[in-house]
């Protein structure tokens, strides 16, 4: 007997219980367990029926993700784990809790019934992953709840409620108490009855005239399989196949597609995002077994924008927060903003007004810096100055308490300079959150050379729990993203600067998957923000001494083109829709005739994306020779939580490696003689150098 699973007969009723931490993946080893007590059941007359369940805190979630990178599925097949389960003489009755996703979801549809806790979450979610469902759900899916409700699940892979299952029928039954007991009940009750017409791959299906305006629809609103939409396209055909086909032919169909897009870039990109962002919540030098540090409560310093974001993190997740600032009149714009932009989420059905003023309830705001005293975690979120900065910090030092963390919302400066105003070092990082903070998932958790390793462990339990994604950096001039980011605006200037308009980059860069252009980007942060960055970086000599360098965001803050605020930046503003703006054309040819900049005509697309992101990859591999980032993935993870790097590339370090390191380097070398490189811009990173030979 497996140690994986179990069997036992209870008075006539078979259980079989699986038991494989965390979460009951289906695996080979699992698989390998399951044939033969299948077998023996099926040849055994004291069964009358069979309850099939999990251990733990969740029934099957999922299957092993790691074996999708052998060529093929390690046998024994889950469609022959199916298929004996399917065809047991007597009725199997899944008994769900938990998370019951992807191979589980298909392991409980080979069933003949399906029982759940109240609590269950059901979802198929391998299309977030490039991927269809490859034993069985676009087959036996459809047959079970219709082909809309089925493809509202594949196409979306968002798990649904029990309760919705049950009303759509995809489960039999919802016990909220003593599962295992009305499961058992369950099944004496079903024990004698004609499960036959239970068996989904007998079912037959067509298409009525809903389904195929559903999957027209459907097939309208996927993105194109080159970009993001392979995985989608070949779930809807496998739905449709399920209703031209056979089941049988149906099944080996949707194999055959399962392994297709196992093979695409898209879903290797994807699976490596999952894999990436696990690991990224590893620090390799921090002990096992480690105590953190308590946090019952936080305190903001400074009520602007981030502060307000920071606050409402923290607040949504239940724990308590002082919001500081020394003007009496921006703490109360906070506090009606905070109310404002709660009441929304209540408008569109996110929270419920009880919530809402629940979180209300637990942000108080304070002009006297004394209220932060209790604070076990106290994030400075002031003006981006290293001057003003410091001040905050030697502050801090003095008003918190004993064994209080503090950090900076920095986006660029030098946290081991802040810690060192503190005078408590070792209490100090960087938590560098994301605008709006109170909705983006990146949080950069910067550390400092001295800070302690239960402050940085602390800190990263800290940022799950408020539904954020940390990943660590070390210290440098804007960190791990916005490092990298300043070689992307450097481009996206100088081919402003050479012809290019601002739509034209940001065109370019959105057809190859960014979420949102340079140019709307900055416009939308603010550009006198991006701009104090830059004037604050030139004056530290973080950045080279080039008089053209960022010089295009400079002059749009000089003359008050602050972005969207301003409704004029890089582009004029129609409420939020950005328009191309003519007056900015001759400011922009003024500019490149004053540095010797030569105006073009014939920049393309390909150019804009391989100028902006070469350069941002090159920074990356640099970044990791300087230790700066642990690992290549958390590269990626900080671009695809933090900045709209399309996730079906996986990354740029992803992407680095399917371009090809040996080709993206004699491209950078192309760039390097036509561009000419005085400055060093299109220099060839050692490890880069290497990884292409």
């Amino acid at each position: 007997m497996s140690e994986l699973v179990s069997y036992a007969n209870n008075d006539g009723i078979g259980v079989i219980t699986i038991d494989n931490p965390p979460v009951n993946a289906s695996s080979q080893r699992v698989r390998q367990a399951l044939a033969p007590i299948l077998a023996r059941i099926a040849q055994a007359g004291d069964v009358k029926a069979v309850l099939l369940r999990c251990e733990g805190r969740t029934f099957m979630a999922g299957a092993d993700i790691r074996e999708f990178d052998a060529v093929d599925i390690p046998l024994p097949d889950p469609n022959e784990i199916h298929s004996l389960l399917e065809s047991l003489a007597v009725p199997a009755i899944a008994v769900l809790h938990g998370s019951v996703l992807g191979g589980g979801l298909e392991l409980a549809l080979a069933c003949h019934y399906r029982v759940a806790q109240g609590s269950t979450q059901l979802g198929l979610p391998e299309v977030t992953l490039g991927l269809l469902p490859g034993a069985g759900g676009t087959q036996r899916l459809p047959r079970l709840i219709g082909v809309c409700n089925a493809l509202d699940m594949i196409l979306t892979g968002k798990p649904i409620s029990a309760g919705r299952a049950l009303q759509i029928g995809l489960v039999d039954e919802i016990f909220d108490a003593d599962l295992d007991i009305h499961a058992m009940e369950f099944a004496r009750l079903v024990a004698d009855g004609d499960m036959h017409a239970r068996i989904l791959k007998d079912r037959p299906l067509e298409l009525g005239q809903e389904d195929s305006t559903a999957m027209s629809r459907w097939l309208d609103s996927l993105p194109p399989k080159d970009r993001g939409g392979h995985g989608a396209r070949a779930c809807l055909q496998a739905v449709k196949m399920a209703a031209e086909l056979s089941f049988d032919q149906g099944l080996a169909f949707e194999r055959a597609s399962f392994l297709e897009c196992k093979a695409s870039i898209e879903s290797k990109a994807l699976r490596h995002a999952f894999f990436a962002e696990r690991e990224a919540a590893k620090i390799p030098d921090l002990p096992e077994g480690l105590a953190l540090r308590p946090v019952t409560s936080v305190g903001i310093v400074g009520a602007g924008t981030m502060g307000i974001g920071i606050a409402m993190s923290f607040a949504s997740a239940g724990i308590p927060v002082v919001l500081h600032d020394l003007s009496v009149e921006t703490l109360a714009r906070a506090k009606e903003t905070i109310r404002r932009t709660y009441g929304a989420s209540v408008d569109k059905g996110r929270i419920s007004a009880q919530d809402a003023e629940r979180f209300c309830n637990l942000l108080r705001t304070e002009a006297n810096d004394m209220s932060l005293a209790s604070c076990d975690l106290i994030i400075e979120a002031a003006f981006e100055s290293l001057e003003i900065k410091q001040g905050i910090f030697k502050r801090l030092g003095k008003v918190a308490k004993s064994g209080a963390i503090l950090a900076s919302n920095t986006s660029s400066l030098d946290v081991n300079k802040l810690a060192q105003a503190s005078g408590r070092a070792a209490d100090v990082l960087g938590m560098h959150f994301f605008s709006p903070a109170n909705i983006m998932r990146l949080l950069e958790v910067v550390r400092a050379d001295l800070t302690a390793p239960d402050v940085l462990a602390t800190v990263m339990r800290l940022g799950k729990i408020i539904g954020k994604v940390p990943v660590v950096s070390g210290v440098c001039f804007g960190f791990i993203g916005n490092r990298m980011l300043e070689d992307y605006l450097r481009e996206t200037e100088f081919l402003i600067l050479e012809g290019a308009s601002p739509a034209f980059i940001d065109k370019a860069l959105e057809d190859f998957g960014m979420a949102m252009g340079p140019c709307r980007m900055i416009d939308m942060a603010g550009v006198d923000v991006a701009a104090k960055v830059v004037i604050e970086q030139k004056k530290a000599g973080a950045l080279p001494d080039d008089p053209a360098y960022r010089l295009v965001v400079q002059k749009l803050h000089e003359i008050g083109r602050f972005g969207q605020k301003t409704g004029r930046g890089y582009y004029r503003y129609e409420g939020r829709k950005p328009v191309e703006d003519a007056d900015v054309e001759p400011l922009f040819a003024e500019l490149a005739a004053t540095h010797g900049i030569e105006r073009r005509n014939d920049i393309t697309a390909q150019e804009v994306v391989q100028r902006c992101l070469y350069p941002l990859i090159t920074e990356g591999y640099r970044i990791l020779e300087e230790g700066i980032a642990y690992r290549a993935g958390d590269i990626d993870v900080v671009w695809l939580s933090g900045y709209g790097f399309p996730a079906y590339r996986g990354g740029p370090m992803f992407y680095a490696r399917t371009l090809g390191e040996a080709e993206l380097a004699k491209r950078i070398t192309s760039y390097a003689t036509k561009r000419g490189n005085p400055f060093g811009y299109w220099d060839i990173p050692e490890s880069l150098s290497e990884a292409g030979r």
